[in-house]
């Protein structure tokens, strides 16, 4: 199988290792985009399941926004759960809904991956499994979580600076690894990936942890102030639908809003190579009786 890779503008087998060969571009840039991963069937089957989320929306989630700095329960409950959470346009200051229920929604997560089955059936598909193996050299990769991202037309919120390794930091710092499945054209104008190339190699910036005061109102905190990043350092990486776009956990990146009339959705779920690793028991998302992490190659 052989896929196009942006950043080289060439060819390149899926026989070579992403982490061991020094010129790949997923070890270089700390991405890797892969075109037609998935068929158009595969894309609109997909798609038709994450349109689907918004025909019921739960009561209890009516008054909940997802921005990056929610800190409270509800997102501490729903890493064993499929939880609805809306973009900040889509609400008034009371609640109530601006828009369309079908376009109200930013993201519906953490668990699709394993409570719901069209997405389970794609997250550990032989297709995402000979990639951990073959190409990415994981020895035990599980799933931590998975999203499901509308970036509705219009109010399809922005998604600032940001490494993965943040909310999901590991030890080694470099287990982490996002699958980013276009379900739309992802472009400039509906907010595409941004990346800095490189950026993986400097570390974790910050982290965002459960709060060690458990007086504070806050459950979740950032241990450090956003870092400056100069905006000169990325570069905008749009795509076509059923591409696969590989993350590494410490890559910074980030999306900016949709202002178009074309919706941006997203399949995407995080991986951790447990080889050898330490899970943080700081991290917001931990496994739970009802749900620990899945094993990419002992399920289906």
């Amino acid at each position: 199988m052989r896929h196009v890779l942006k950043m080289s503008f060439t060819v390149i087998s899926h026989a070579f290792s992403l982490q061991t060969e020094p010129h790949f571009p997923f070890r270089k840039n700390g991405y890797l985009v892969l075109e037609d991963f998935f068929t158009e069937e595969e894309v609109r089957e997909m798609k038709d399941a994450g349109t689907k989320l918004t025909d019921d929306i739960p009561d209890e989630s009516n008054r909940i926004v997802f921005t990056d700095t929610v800190r409270n329960k509800y997102l501490l409950e729903s890493g064993d759960k499929i939880k609805c959470f809306f973009e900040s346009g889509a609400l008034d200051k009371n609640g109530k809904l601006l828009v369309d229920p079908k376009h109200s929604l930013n993201k519906v997560g953490h668990a699709l991956h394993w409570l719901h089955p069209v997405f389970k059936k794609y997250t550990f598909c032989d297709k995402i499994k000979n990639l951990c193996d073959k190409d990415l050299d994981l020895e035990d990769p599980k799933v931590v979580q998975s999203m499901y991202i509308f970036k509705n037309p219009k109010i399809g919120d922005e998604v600032p600076y940001h490494q993965d390794s943040s909310y999901l930091h590991t030890k080694p710092e470099n287990k982490l690894v996002g699958f980013w499945i276009a379900l739309d054209d992802a472009t400039v104008e509906n907010g595409c990936l941004w990346f800095a190339p490189g950026s993986h190699k400097s570390g974790v910036h910050r982290r965002y942890i459960r709060n060690p005061d458990l007086a504070s109102d806050d459950p979740l905190i950032y241990t450090s102030p956003q870092p400056f990043y100069p905006s000169s350092n990325f570069i905008p990486v749009p795509v076509k639908k059923g591409t696969l776009v590989l993350i590494h956990g410490l890559v910074v990146h980030f999306s900016e809003s949709n202002k178009s009339n074309l919706s941006r959705h997203v399949y995407t779920f995080h991986v951790v190579d447990f080889d050898k690793t330490v899970y943080s028991k700081e991290n917001w998302l931990q496994p739970t009786e009802n749900l620990p992490f899945k094993s990419i190659y002992e399920n289906s």
